[in-house]
């Protein structure tokens, strides 16, 4: 890796600083607003209600079929096993997840680690420490306007790509497999922006970029539409990498102990369930939390996430997953320093969920 000259290397922190410090005081800006709303319910909760049963509110990063598991574990009456009543909130950006946690809005959060690591490094006291790593690989695929034999990145040179923002897991994943191709991911390419999450497919549509970076259902939308085409899988190139993980802030972990462990004892259930059945079958289990995709449609994207190796058996976030990481954040420029894998990891609720 190159040396970074001091005032570049000042430049970051300043930037990373920035980012960890407008987070938390998104946080506090809400927070009284938010803690008079009382609890959402989006309306894919799972099932669970009882005297006895704990009441716990999730805010997922997204609604994603790239979760499957989590929803196999809701469908399957996982988490009302485990004396878990569950309210899934969908809070539509890491940022928004974060600040649900951090304002107490939810009790655990579901999103890319790299933000438990921005507000850490910005000082926050009560930090986020992540206990349970589901996915292993990016979800995301690169779409081409037309199709392409035999891709190779190379191919992205001096063409306009729709990529994802600046911090967020998706552009620096998409970013580190470029750079792993020997392409300059600011001087080889123009990649947008400036586009909202999940606006890029519509944008796509509308004649906007060569390529375009997505999440399923839209890789698979815009095929089905005839608007694009998948040519690589994000995925498979960037090798394995911790993409999304359960978290809570360090206070309710040592408050609630028994119900991160049920709580990650009901998600291993449905890992389990995951690594034993076939795409068909994990389609027909998650399809009340998509409605809007046909079972068909919902079967392909899961046997291509199921084919490229996507959850874990496990959800123990391995030391080595966390130093990949940090390595993805400070080759894209978003780490000045290194943050301690003991302070923002657990592993003890997923050991004892495998047990």
């Amino acid at each position: 890796m190159k040396k970074i000259p001091c005032n570049s290397h000042m430049h970051r922190s300043s930037r990373f600083i920035q980012k960890a410090a407008a987070l938390v005081l998104t946080a506090l800006l809400i927070g009284g607003t938010l803690a008079g709303c009382g609890k959402q319910n989006d309306g894919v909760s799972s099932p669970g209600s009882g005297s006895s049963a704990k009441e716990v509110t999730l805010n997922e990063v997204a609604h994603s079929i790239f979760y499957a598991p989590m929803y196999v574990a809701i469908e399957e009456g996982y988490f009302k096993e485990e004396g878990i009543d569950l309210t899934l909130v969908t809070g539509f950006g890491a940022d928004k997840t974060m600040t649900a946690v951090l304002t107490d809005e939810a009790d655990i959060g579901f999103m890319g680690s790299e933000s438990t690591i921005y507000t850490y490094a910005g000082g926050t006291q009560d930090y986020v420490v992540n206990f349970a790593q589901l996915t292993q690989r990016a979800g995301n695929f690169l779409v081409s306007r037309t199709p392409v034999d035999n891709f190779s990145w190379d191919m992205l040179k001096g063409t306009d790509v729709l990529g994802g923002r600046a911090g967020g897991m998706p552009e620096m994943v998409f970013e580190f497999i470029l750079k792993k191709n020997g392409i300059d991911p600011k001087a080889d390419l123009n990649i947008d922006q400036s586009i909202d999450f999940g606006s890029t497919a519509a944008a796509f549509s509308g004649g906007q970029g060569d390529f375009t970076v997505e999440f399923e259902p839209h890789a698979t939308s815009l095929e089905a539409k005839g608007d694009g085409y998948v040519v690589a899988s994000l995925g498979e190139d960037s090798g394995y990498v911790p993409y999304t993980a359960f978290s809570a802030k360090q206070s309710y972990i040592e408050a609630n102990p028994e119900v991160i462990q049920s709580f990650t004892n009901a998600l291993q259930k449905g890992m389990n369930y995951v690594a034993s059945h076939t795409p068909e079958e994990i389609a027909k289990v998650i399809q009340p939390q998509f409605e809007e995709t046909d079972l068909e449609t919902l079967t392909t994207i899961i046997t291509r996430y199921y084919e490229q190796d996507t959850w874990k058996e496990d959800l123990i976030f391995e030391e080595e997953s966390f130093t990949l990481l940090q390595n993805i954040l400070e080759e894209a420029g978003e780490l000045p320093k290194r943050v301690p894998y003991k302070d923002l990891v657990t592993t003890q609720f997923a050991e004892n969920a495998v047990k």
